[in-house]
């Protein structure tokens, strides 16, 4: 059996490149062939009397795709072609733009902070005016969590504490899509990271940061072992079931009482960190998600 893993042709970086090894390995372990392949490589040519799509001459066409990057439209692409995608284009789409993972998991009774998307302006326009903040301030108080729809690493989540720091950051956002959420203040630089595959727990970690409201290990949070709640396995499952996700990285936050609130869906979490805090190498569940899915 051979596999494609799509990855970014633009993100070179010993993080990234170490996880693409162990999800090769791991293929390897299980006589998988895994070739790497970037969007670049695969990028879609539609139409026209010429070949449907570019691929690589050299690649032949694998019997499944794990695709670690956020190029929807090229997973889209490759499904139209027949291919398995792990995960699947509607997934990495739903995960990828925070407005639409609260939006698809709106009414799945899963405990989420109460968030207000903004509305969409025009790169050629801007916001002429900023009366949406008002509703903002109004509904959520101080201090409000403004997120950027689309980023990782919470480098793209601020902390506004009164208006006049909510007006700054929303203007040095500018026309990029975001939303503002309620402070969840009972978990305040912590949370929970649970990776799940096949609707399997296998990995958990908790995320502390002092210094930070954000707890993430990129921006200098401190990690350590966790045992999750069954109420917090139950909702990173939920979750991914939800969401039709084949894996996933779930962060969840405390509510009150510990009570879990959904924070973010990562559909390509990388799992570097959860290893160096529990030994669990992601990739081999993974793998065998995958040989199971096709029947291996």
């Amino acid at each position: 059996m051979k596999g494609w893993l799509v990855v970014n042709h633009f993100i070179r970086s010993a993080k990234f490149d170490l996880i693409y090894d162990w999800l090769e390995q791991a293929a390897a372990d299980r006589g998988i062939r895994l070739q790497r392949m970037t969007n670049a490589q695969l990028m879609s040519i539609i139409g026209g009397s010429g070949p449907d799509g570019r691929s690589d001459k050299s690649a032949e066409q694998p019997d499944f795709v794990i695709f670690w990057d956020k190029d929807v439209r090229l997973a889209r692409y490759l499904e139209a072609k027949g291919l398995r995608l792990f995960n699947n284009a509607r997934a990495i789409e739903l995960c990828d733009d925070k407005a639409l993972t609260h939006i698809s998991l709106a009414r799945s009774g899963i405990r989420m902070p109460k968030t207000i998307i903004a509305p969409m302006t025009y790169e050629t326009v801007g916001y002429n005016g900023y009366e949406f903040l008002e509703v903002v301030m109004d509904e959520l108080g101080f201090p409000v969590v403004v997120k950027e729809c689309f980023g990782s690493f919470g480098q793209q989540v601020y902390l506004a504490g009164d208006r006049e720091e909510l007006f700054d950051i929303t203007r040095k956002i500018g026309t990029k899509p975001m939303l503002f959420q309620e402070f969840i203040t009972t978990s305040k630089g912590r949370d929970v990271r649970i990776n799940v595959v096949g609707s399997e727990p296998v990995a958990a970690m908790e995320r502390v940061s002092d210094k930070n409201f954000r707890a993430n290990i990129t921006i200098g949070g401190r990690m350590k072992a966790y045992k999750p709640s069954l109420d917090q396995v139950e909702t990173a499952i939920k979750v991914c079931r939800h969401l039709d996700l084949d894996f996933a990285g779930v962060d969840i936050l405390f509510g009150e009482d510990d009570e879990p609130v959904l924070c973010e869906v990562n559909s390509s979490a990388h799992f570097k960190s959860v290893y160096d805090c529990t030994g669990v190498n992601v990739a081999d569940f993974i793998m065998d998600h995958i040989s199971r899915m096709l029947g291996r």
